[in-house]
C-alpha cells in the first residue's frame, strides 16, 4: 500500500512539473509577445503624433491661403464693382 501510494506521489510530481514547464514556457512566449506589442504600440504612437503635427501643420497652411484669398478677394472686389 505504501508503495502504490509512493508511485502515485512520484507520478503526480513528475505531472506537476511538466505542467510547471509548460506554464514557464508559456510565460516567457507571453513576455515576448507582450514586450513586442509595446513597441509596436509607441511606434503606433509615435505616428499618430508626427501625422497629428503635420494635420495642424497643413490646416495652418490652408488657412493662410484662404485668408489670402479672401483678402485678395476684398481688394479686387471693390475695382470691379
Amino acid at each position: 500500500m505504501l508503495e502504490a501510494s509512493l508511485s502515485q506521489l512520484e507520478t503526480l510530481v513528475s505531472e506537476l512539473l511538466q505542467a510547471n514547464q509548460a506554464l514557464v514556457s508559456r510565460n516567457a512566449q507571453l513576455t515576448a509577445e507582450l514586450a513586442q506589442a509595446r513597441d509596436e504600440n509607441d511606434n503606433l504612437q509615435l505616428s499618430a503624433l508626427e501625422q497629428d503635427e503635420r494635420q495642424t501643420a497643413t490646416v495652418a497652411r490652408i488657412q493662410a491661403l484662404v485668408e489670402r484669398a479672401s483678402a485678395g478677394h476684398a481688394v479686387v472686389s471693390p475695382v470691379s464693382a
